[in-house]
């Protein structure tokens, strides 16, 4: 088994960790903070042990996963590492100057990847020597329970990093799906409308976080509303992708931030958690799609409140146009393995 080493031990960092180690390989889990590294492996263990009792594994294999994941302050210790996987702030040039000194200390063969959710791959590839071995590996949260990553070389990754990269996340049993370093990537750009159209009918004073969470779960049927999730990703990690995609489409107004999003992120710390009730429903019956499969209706469940028809419709209408904007530059198996990353309803299937 090679050894993978994973760089930043927040929690997309400690769940890649986790998944590489479960699989069998040595792990190195660095973080230049040790009480991050204490948290992660406090949480690790919480996690491992729930897991004991639900009895999907055992206490042996506990052990053995914890065991194989060495918590580190000192990057040195990535040495001998064939994979080196990046997990760190969403900044250009702290990734930059990041993948130099990892460059320095892995041998010539070591794949150095990153799990950017919006960045140019070949931007933090141009600050490397051997541009042609940094690739872009995207887990979603929590990565050990979400199937789908999106796998992003750059113009410089060559042909060779690409393939290894890609056997070794099918080996983790996750799905992956090749995708063209554009901002957002799939999954991200396809995002942005459905929490853009959100804060905008907030903003409008149309509904409430509250009432269009309830909407789009208790009768659209996805699995959480658009405030919840993006409270759950972090709103301070969801306007930075935003503002990223906003700029690099050349400010299409699509993509534009919301003013709202913003003042929460710059209090993000005095912000408690939104607290949301609602139940996921099964009610979305069918789309209604033009012969040019614009989508254009959605017809829920009679018992639903029609005056929540108008939020449900912009907000799944947005999301979809987007993807099928994005069909036009992959093919229609590719686009529906991606959508395994979006929060769609249950019972929802896009008709590609």
């Amino acid at each position: 088994m090679i050894k993978v080493s994973v760089i930043g031990a927040g929690t997309m960092g400690s769940g890649i960790a986790q998944i590489a180690a479960t699989k069998g390989h040595e792990v190195c889990l660095y973080d230049s903070f040790t009480e991050s590294l204490e948290n992660s492996k406090n949480k690790l263990n919480k996690i491992l042990h729930r897991l004991v009792e639900k009895e999907r594994i055992n206490n042996e294999t506990k052990e053995q996963i914890i065991s194989r994941i060495k918590f580190s302050n000192n990057l040195e210790d990535i040495q001998k590492s064939s994979l080196v996987i990046e997990a760190i702030i969403e900044d250009l040039n702290i990734k930059q100057k990041l993948f130099q000194e990892i460059e320095s200390i892995v041998d010539k063969n070591c794949i150095i990847a990153t799990n950017t959710s919006s960045l140019s791959i070949a931007s933090i590839a141009g600050a490397c020597e051997g541009a042609d071995r940094v690739i872009g590996i995207h887990f979603f949260n929590p990565a050990p329970l979400m199937p789908l990553v999106e796998i992003i070389p750059a113009v410089q990754t060559s042909e060779e990093t690409n393939k290894k990269t890609k056997e070794l996340i099918d080996s983790w049993d996750k799905v992956t799906v090749i995708v063209k370093d554009t901002p957002g990537f799939i999954v991200n750009r396809v995002a942005r409308p459905f929490y853009g159209e959100a804060l905008r009918i907030y903003e409008e004073g149309i509904a409430d976080f509250a009432t269009i969470d309830w909407a789009m779960k208790d009768i659209g049927g996805f699995r959480m509303g658009p405030f919840e999730l993006m409270d759950y990703i972090g709103n301070d990690v969801n306007y930075t992708v935003t503002e990223t995609v906003f700029t690099a489409f050349y400010f299409d107004p699509r993509y534009k931030p919301s003013f709202t999003q913003k003042r929460m992120k710059e209090a993000q710390d005095q912000i408690k958690k939104m607290e949301v009730e609602g139940v996921s429903g099964g009610n979305l019956v069918r789309v209604v799609l033009s012969g040019d499969y614009e989508l254009k209706s959605i017809q829920i469940s009679e018992n639903a409140k029609k005056e929540n028809q108008e939020i449900i419709n912009d907000l799944i209408i947005a999301a979809y146009n987007n993807a099928k904007e994005n069909l036009k530059k992959k093919s229609a198996e590719e686009l529906s393995k991606a959508t395994g990353g979006l929060n769609l309803p249950l019972d929802f299937k896009l008709p590609f």
